[in-house]
């Protein structure tokens, strides 16, 4: 028997009366409501002839807007800040004109959910329907299918609208008299990155490991640690890039956990550094799938720029990819004696978060997901404990040897 979706809302205590809805048509967007604390409690997909509609129960009014994307085709509807109260599996199963969608949070305050379609749709209706008795409202977003040209040109409107609005902030912050260090937790919100047998998304997993390793890096007083994310929330590839950047980082650290379709035996911890040519065909087809993670999340996303128009930045970029080898070969060295390691640890492909021209940087693979010996090991709370210290070390090391070859002041043990 399946419960009332309403019930789960009794516990919000939804008993204040219901804000007036609007709903307005303008350009490629639909809105709807007023803002505030979001519960989505349930979802349906509804199939009818051409016609197919996604509906969801909310604990209030939201202000919702549509916008369509290509390559592939896809459908984002972005929402003030949602806590999706659904069953696991939603989004998985194929209806009418939608093939798959997922949901989370994308940016502090902003919610997203990204249809994948399985053809060219527009948004042919957009509605409402409040329950004074209990405060809730179902939002449902109806699809009816359209022309490729005419999908096309509202995608392409779509983008144009998106690039003129997007403004980053790129104002440099201060310089700490210490080095400053950027761990970067992969993937997060919207984003789930791998996943494992028993139900764990990687963005939560390299998150936990994130803050263990932000908290000893810290603690020593040595250096100024700063997170790409801190808390389960969509960054894209260019924004964990430009957020190293902006502190003017000597450090940065992406960490991963991958996993591999029926790869029970593939195993053991990888560091990559990045390079303009793959050292193998495996380094070449993770770092594709990780550069889609912006796709993922329903974001356009394009190669980022060399930036290696000059024979100044030219020399800052090879300089800065040996410091990176550097400290990745001191990684493996430190994670050998505590870790299982990969049969050739210390990989390169083009990573588009490890582009940055003048941060030394790393990405370094935990273990695999779909491995349940990795696994078991990912989850141990003395595993990764070893792991932060290694991690530890491997910094302390890499510094200590960086500022004597720039015959700095040593200020690291």
């Amino acid at each position: 028997m399946r419960i009332n979706p309403l019930i789960r809302l009794a516990w919000v205590g939804l008993l204040a009366i219901l804000a007036t809805f609007t709903v307005a048509r303008g350009g490629p967007a639909w809105a709807v409501g007023t803002a505030g604390p979001v519960i989505a409690a349930d979802v349906s997909v509804e199939v009818e002839g051409p016609k197919t509609r996604f509906r969801v129960t909310l604990s209030k009014s939201v202000t919702a807007q549509v916008s369509l994307m290509e390559k592939p085709d896809r459908l984002i509807v972005d929402l003030p800040e949602v806590a999706f109260h659904l069953p696991p599996n939603a989004g998985r199963q194929q209806a009418g004109l939608i093939a798959s969608y997922r949901y989370g949070l994308f940016a502090p305050g902003r919610s997203r959910v990204v249809m994948d379609l399985t053809q060219p749709a527009t948004v042919s209706a957009m509605t409402v329907e409040p329950n004074a008795a209990n405060g809730t409202a179902l939002l449902t977003i109806e699809l009816t299918r359209t022309e490729r040209d005419d999908f096309h040109r509202a995608a392409v409107a779509n983008a144009a609208k998106a690039a003129q609005s997007a403004i980053a902030d790129t104002a440099p912050v201060s310089k700490d008299a210490r080095p400053v260090i950027v761990i970067d937790p992969g993937h997060g919100g919207i984003d789930p990155g791998a996943n494992a047998a028993n139900g764990l998304f990687e963005k939560d997993l390299v998150l936990s490991f994130a803050h263990k390793l932000h908290k000893a890096l810290e603690a020593s007083g040595r250096y100024k640690v700063v997170m790409t994310r801190d808390k389960d929330v969509f960054i894209s590839l260019g924004d964990r890039v430009r957020s190293a950047r902006n502190v003017q980082a000597d450090l940065f650290i992406s960490i991963h956990a991958d996993s591999i379709s029926g790869g029970q035996e593939v195993r053991g911890l990888t560091v990559y550094t990045g390079a303009e040519r793959a050292s193998d065909a495996d380094s070449a087809r993770l770092a594709e799938r990780e550069n889609k993670a912006d796709a993922v999340a329903g974001v356009e996303s394009a190669d980022m720029p060399d930036d290696v128009s000059d024979i100044l930045v030219d020399l800052t970029l090879r300089e800065t990819r040996s410091f990176s080898h550097g400290f990745a070969t001191r990684l493996v060295g430190e994670f050998d004696s505590v870790a299982r390691m990969n049969k050739n640890p210390h990989r390169q492909a083009r990573f588009q978060v490890l582009r940055a021209h003048d941060v030394p940087s790393v990405l370094v693979e935990l273990g695999y997901l779909s491995s349940k010996q990795d696994l078991d090991l990912l989850m141990s709370e003395e595993w990764r404990g070893k792991m932060v210290s290694a991690m530890s070390v491997a910094v302390d090391r890499f510094f200590a040897t960086r500022f004597a070859r720039q015959g700095a002041a040593a200020v690291l043990p």
